[in-house]
């Protein structure tokens, strides 16, 4: 791990630099009040540091995402009257362009997860090719736990848009994953040893497909911003038996696919809403480094997963939905 982060550590300072230094060559010598902004490379770093370091944890990278575009200014409603996607004069960046792209910038999560988990994406593969029996049991095990979500999102995910995307929707997520947390943390470490045993044995393709299934059923209910994909999918998996690396594995690699085409359909849904707000070079550097920072966060949660478990992070989430009431109002 140390060696990882001394590699990636001079990486992350230059590409820090480089984004700031272009950020201010861009700045206008006087204000254009009259025209949008555009996204900055300094935002598309901010907010690729967010969705890196807070993806794959279980406090909701959306959610942090939405708050991040708020506090940088990027959280104008559409005006009374005005056509969708219009913006208040000489403010911030279109709402549902820096939206989708809150989402299009998953796709840095999505490499890092490919990178560090590639024996067991390379097992699916050749499991797909009938010369892997435990990889092509994973992959079916992952393919049933997308589809809840698969459905239901298609469903609904314009109402989600509209009505889930704003900071109450956001703290009222992150109250309510609170005590989901404690519960499966507390249900988790009251376990037999017996069961500990069989959790500790229990790898990814031993997962039943009604199991697989369950673990989806709640992955769907991270839909509501706030709520959380890895928090939920690894509560999931300490219902179904799975140690706490092992759950956190299955998730990680259930939101490859779930991610991915999260990414891909938004892309193709709102492209011209975010080419005409978003300029190649900030997109692209923000996917590159929330493809670092998620590599870090990775890395360092397994194994304080392994060792401490939840709680932390289930305080946490209560303490920032609480900061942003205060902060942002009710």
């Amino acid at each position: 791990m140390s060696r990882f982060m001394r590699k990636l550590v001079p990486l992350v300072t230059c590409i820090v630099m480089f984004a700031v230094s272009l950020s201010c060559a861009e700045q206008p010598l006087l204000p254009q009040e009259e025209e949008p902004q555009r996204l900055g490379y300094w935002d598309a770093v901010v907010l690729g540091a967010v969705e890196g370091f807070t993806e794959y944890l279980p406090i909701s990278s959306t959610g942090h995402l939405i708050l991040a575009n708020k506090a940088l200014g990027h959280d104008l409603e559409q005006g009374g009257g005005e056509a969708e996607g219009s913006v208040e004069q000489g403010r911030g960046v279109n709402k549902a362009a820096v939206d989708a792209y809150s989402i299009v910038i998953q796709g840095g999560a999505i490499l890092a997860v490919l990178v560090i988990y590639w024996k067991d994406v390379s097992g699916i593969f050749f499991g797909m090719i009938g010369r892997n029996r435990q990889g092509l049991l994973l992959g079916r095990n992952i393919l049933l736990a997308f589809l809840p979500t698969a459905v239901l999102g298609l469903l609904f995910n314009p109402w989600i848009e509209q009505h889930l995307f704003g900071h109450i929707p956001v703290a009222a997520a992150l109250i309510v994953g609170t005590p989901i947390m404690l519960g499966a943390e507390h249900w988790r470490k009251k376990r037999s040893p017996r069961e500990e045993e069989q959790a500790a044995g229990k790898d990814l393709h031993d997962i039943s497909p009604l199991q697989a299934m369950f673990v989806g059923l709640l992955q769907s209910c991270a839909m509501w911003p706030g709520l959380s994909r890895s928090m939920i999918t690894i509560c999931g998996g300490y219902v179904i038996g799975l140690s706490p690396e092992r759950a956190a594995r299955f998730s990680f690699l259930l939101g490859l696919v779930t991610l991915g085409s999260a990414s891909f359909y938004t892309t193709f849904l709102h492209w011209d809403i975010m080419y005409s707000s978003i300029d190649a070079g900030p997109a692209l550097l923000g996917i590159f480094f929330a493809g670092i920072c998620a590599a870090l966060s990775v890395k360092w949660f397994v194994g304080y997963l392994s060792r401490k478990g939840l709680a932390l992070f289930a305080w946490y989430r209560m303490i920032v939905a609480v900061a942003v009431l205060v902060v942002f109002g009710i």
